[in-house]
């Protein structure tokens, strides 16, 4: 009694912190509902492509045909360069880094609701195989393209919560 006693405090003051789960409701919850109803035109290029493949499976717009309230206008700036010079004048190293800006758009009123840029990068070993080092390069674009996908739907949640 004495232990339970001692813990209602505790759990009185997790209670009043004011957190709240993000995704409450489930598919069913606001947050998600408002993921669904965003529609993403295509974005030019491989990196669109891949982003914009990627931003379909984490909005959940798996074939679905919701009422679409929002647009999401991305452009991409996709960057490889050489980083590292060997003592035979060949690069040894590359970066590869993937940038974009996005903007919300409420369709109804032409309103723009959020204008932000999201980014990552990733190190790349240039091998002798060039066959080698351009896979490396498309696992690189790949796996950047999910990063960046995951960044922008984070803060679309987050927009979409505070609206």
């Amino acid at each position: 009694m004495r232990k339970a006693a001692a813990l209602l405090p505790l759990v009185l003051a997790l209670s009043a912190c004011g957190l709240q789960p993000m995704y409450a409701g489930g598919g069913s919850g606001a947050v998600a509902q408002g993921l669904a109803g965003i529609e993403v035109p295509a974005i030019e290029g491989k990196a669109g492509w891949l982003v914009r493949n990627a931003l379909h499976d984490r909005l959940g717009q798996g074939g679905t045909s919701a009422a679409s309230r929002y647009r999401l206008d991305v452009r991409l700036d996709d960057k490889l360069e050489g980083l590292g010079l060997l003592s035979d004048d060949t690069i040894g190293r590359e970066r590869r880094t993937l940038r974009a800006r996005y903007q919300l758009v409420d369709l109804a009123s032409g309103d723009i609701v959020l204008d932000a840029t999201a980014g990552s990068d990733a190190g790349i070993d240039v091998v002798s195989s060039e066959y080698a080092t351009i896979a490396a390069e498309q696992a690189a674009l790949e796996n950047l393209s999910k990063d960046v996908a995951d960044r922008i739907v984070t803060r679309l949640a987050l927009q979409l919560r505070k609206n």
